[in-house]
């Protein structure tokens, strides 16, 4: 397997996130290529914004070594580079993650749950999915990403509004991690989808959309699946996939993700033989303008309905 020279700078804290050269937008979106060899960046415009479908901006280190004529041989193919050993990843005590699910009463996502389906559904959602209760802000979430094998590989931590169900994106962008909280240095990170544990003695078919929110949200209205979450446009992997092996799997993007994800729908089929991927064009269908530009997600529809028709 290639290891290459150059990878995009793997999250460590707001220091590792920069000012996008095209969106400037001040949450800080823009994540910048490192040479691996040096650990230094390539360029301060050498990267890709977070704002996948509203900005778009990715400038690779091949196309910036071309445009400054340096030497080919040396960059422009991004040079492989000998792999290292397999890390074994690391994990988080079950305990911290039972401790999250007390005090939902002051989750914020929780609280605009129950006032839409009532406390007994969400509290079946709070012990299905793991929903956490973080107080690295008042009223957040934690969505844990914990594997077929029942380990924690990592918690997302997000801030909601408890009226609208909107995620609230101030300076920071509001999104933690719950394995940079205990002020580890060694913690070796591997994700897996969020709601993989659901795989485990259940064969239903699969459904995967992008954010957390909305595989829980799509759980209530449709139970037939077992709805999981990448965590966002780009984390669609071979690697967090390969647990899906010979199952029926449809793919639900958000709006403006869909070209991108027929694209790696097609590539997963063939690193992962044996596993029906599909992907619902049910949104491309029926979506307006508006709907397009809001990049609005499955559950935004959902949200409009009874789930008791379903």
């Amino acid at each position: 397997m290639l290891n290459y020279r150059y990878q995009l700078e793997q999250y460590n804290g707001p220091a590792t996130r920069f000012l996008c050269p095209k969106c400037k937008d001040t949450r800080k979106t823009f994540v910048q290529y490192i040479d691996k060899e040096t650990g230094k960046h390539v360029n301060p415009l050498v990267g890709c914004c977070n704002r996948e479908s509203k900005c778009g901006y990715h400038y690779p280190p091949r196309e910036y070594f071309k445009d400054q004529n340096i030497e080919e041989n040396l960059f422009l193919h991004n040079y492989p580079i000998a792999s290292p050993e397999p890390k074994t990843p690391s994990f988080i005590p079950k305990d911290l993650m039972k401790k999250s699910l007390l005090n939902f009463d002051q989750n914020n996502f929780i609280k605009f749950l129950i006032k839409l389906f009532g406390i007994q559904i969400i509290n079946g959602l709070i012990e299905k999915y793991c929903i956490g209760t973080s107080n690295h802000w008042h009223g957040a979430t934690i969505f844990w990403q914990i594997d077929i094998e029942g380990k924690i590989r990592t918690g997302k931590i997000m801030l909601y509004n408890a009226v609208t169900g909107k995620r609230l994106k101030d300076t920071h962008n509001n999104i933690h991690w719950a394995h940079n909280t205990n002020g580890k240095t060694d913690f070796e990170l591997q994700q897996c989808l969020f709601g993989e544990h659901l795989l485990h003695g259940n064969f239903k078919p699969i459904a995967i959309v992008e954010s957390e929110k909305t595989a829980i949200i799509a759980n209530i209205y449709m139970p037939q699946f077992i709805w999981l979450a990448t965590g966002g446009l780009s984390n669609l992997t071979g690697e967090k996939c390969i647990n899906l092996k010979g199952r029926s799997v449809t793919l639900f993007p958000d709006l403006n993700g869909f070209e991108k994800w027929n694209l790696k729908r097609k590539e997963l089929s063939h690193k992962i033989p044996g596993t029906c991927f599909k992907i619902s064009k049910l949104l491309e269908k029926n979506a307006t303008e508006k709907e397009r530009e809001e990049g609005c997600d499955i559950a935004d529809y959902l949200l409009k309905l009874d789930p008791k028709s379903f």
